[in-house]
């Protein structure tokens, strides 16, 4: 498997696992069939539609190729048929958005830099194509985004979005090294929650 192969089997797995958080939110909400497709539609794609049009690369993957939009409809039914099974939705949502944070961490900052953007550019984009789904799923299911809470989300995407910028810079950049870099991002975001770390917020 070479590095594009690679990077597109972890691009797919990102937007199955983030489809999957977005399902399982909207079955949390009790959304129709329809609802909880769309719900995972947007959750799993809609960060990598921004850093496609951002990057110059239309029409967005999600549209161009469709894997994308097969596997995210695909992983959203497969939680709708599935859930009597499952249990605890909450953290069911947490441990599958953690995950997609930290493979699209990785897949945004790489396709940032493939296509030429400077380092701090693509650093910010591979944060947004991280954050970006949770940040439309939260909102289409009436939450607060975790985004703009005091969790340990966006800081935990950008600092991996720095570290694989790093690796890319020193000529590290295979397949296993970024599949580390990715479980390093989720482990430090299911840390944060279990520790409850935060970032500061204003004196009232």
């Amino acid at each position: 498997m070479n590095a594009g192969d690679g990077l597109l089997v972890a691009d797919l797995v990102g937007v199955a696992v983030f489809a999957a958080s977005g399902a399982s939110a909207g079955i949390a909400k009790r959304l129709d069939l329809f609802g909880i497709a769309f719900i995972g539609f947007v959750a799993a794609l809609g960060g990598g539609i921004v850093r496609d049009l951002v990057i110059g690369a239309v029409p967005p993957l999600a549209f161009a190729d469709w894997r994308y939009a097969v596997t995210a409809v695909v992983a959203s039914l497969a939680v709708f048929w599935l859930h009597p099974q499952l249990t605890r939705w909450r953290r069911s949502v947490l441990l599958l958005d953690a995950a997609g944070l930290g493979l699209f961490t990785v897949t945004g900052t790489l396709k940032a830099l493939d296509a030429g953007v400077p380092a701090v550019g693509a650093c910010l984009i591979g944060m947004i194509t991280a954050i970006g789904g949770g940040l439309a799923r939260d909102l289409l299911t009436g939450e607060i985004p975790v985004v703009l809470q005091r969790d340990i989300y966006a800081v935990a995407a950008l600092g991996g979005a720095i570290l694989v910028t790093i690796l890319r810079g020193t000529g590290v950049a295979d397949p296993l090294t970024m599949a580390v870099s990715a479980l390093l991002i989720t482990g430090v975001r299911l840390v944060a929650l279990y520790r409850r770390w935060s970032a500061p917020v204003a004196a009232p």
